[in-house]
């Protein structure tokens, strides 16, 4: 993929009614654009991704794969809020020469498509064939079909929702108690919260895999074990793992911006919003996905015109939607049919 990056120069009003002097993007393209922008496909990445969908969409996006630069145009935006060069809490405040760190302003998905739609403007992009999105993702894809219906054709939302559950509120604020514990939190640093970060993404592991998900892949065989489980290995090695990637500022912002989604807010109600959408659209739930539960995804597609609802079996609850490569490619070319 190529990377690239647009500064937009003008002050950007959030949600919140906080504004941004400027917005920075990152972004990626793989593939030819066409004159009539008939082959663009837009994917909005998740909680902890970025753009380059290649690396954690191997098998889907690429070279002799469903969406592949011979034929496709793919274009993927870091959100605004994470730490992969799109305005952030760990990015420079042009007004003070600072990193904004805790002085960011809270957004929303509704900022994050904001910024997306400023995207689109700039590239001069008049028609997407295809938005793609899962979990957070897909909530940025849901409410950007919601608010500019006639650009997209086709929607593809994975493993989301409507409205963010108290069920997924409550995990995303026991993490965020977890990196308040980390007593650098505070501190005016990138290295800040490191240790609880890596607390907050093993009570993520929870939420995105299942008992099933536990019981097959951390389950011991020596039953005189008394210490040292392989699941207490595993989850220090998923925290590990993320801090080294990630940081715990953004880790904050994109979990406060998951709560956020509500397609319904100040507006008529969630049926009505939903209502709303006039792309072919197919939802995509995970049978094992105590997070997301299908009962969301099946929610989505009732309310949703002629949208079609499909559930994948998965060992692998919510990250399914990553992880079920082939089963994917399977009902995503079914759809196009």
């Amino acid at each position: 993929m190529e990377y690239h990056i647009y500064t937009h120069k003008s002050p950007v009003v959030l949600e919140s009614g906080a504004i941004l002097p400027e917005v920075r993007i990152q972004y990626s393209t793989l593939g030819a654009r066409k004159e009539d922008d008939s082959n663009v496909i837009w994917i909005c990445h998740a909680l902890t991704a970025n753009s380059d969908v290649e690396s954690w969409w191997p098998g889907l996006v690429g070279p002799d794969y469903l969406y592949n630069p011979e034929e496709h145009f793919v274009i993927c935006a870091n959100i605004l809020s994470s730490c992969y060069g799109t305005t952030g809490p760990t990015e420079t405040n042009p007004e003070t020469n600072t990193p904004y760190f805790l002085s960011f302003p809270v957004v929303t998905i509704r900022d994050m498509v904001l910024v997306h739609e400023i995207l689109r403007e700039h590239l001069q992009i008049k028609k997407i064939h295809t938005l793609v999105g899962g979990s957070l993702g897909g909530q940025q894809a849901m409410e950007w079909a919601i608010q500019k219906p006639s650009l997209f054709s086709h929607l593809i939302l994975l493993s989301t929702n409507a409205f963010h559950s108290p069920w997924g509120i409550a995990f995303n604020e026991s993490q965020r108690m977890a990196i308040d514990m980390d007593p650098t939190w505070r501190n005016q640093s990138l290295d800040a919260g490191r240790e609880g970060l890596k607390t907050a993404r093993a009570i993520a592991m929870l939420s995105y895999r299942s008992y099933e998900t536990y019981e097959q892949t951390q389950r011991e065989e020596d039953s005189s074990k008394t210490d040292d489980y392989k699941a207490i290995t595993y989850q220090h090695y998923q925290g590990d793992k993320l801090v080294k990637r990630f940081n715990c500022h953004s880790y904050w912002y994109l979990s406060k911006a998951m709560d956020s989604h509500h397609v319904g807010r100040n507006r008529k109600s969630v049926a009505d919003a939903l209502g709303q959408i006039s792309a072919k659209t197919l939802v995509v739930g995970i049978s094992s996905d105590i997070l997301f539960p299908v009962i969301e995804q099946e929610f989505l597609a009732s309310q949703i015109p002629g949208a079609s609802y499909i559930c994948i079996d998965s060992l692998y609850g919510h990250d399914g939607f990553l992880t079920e490569i082939e089963k994917l490619d399977v009902v995503i070319r079914e759809f196009y049919k």
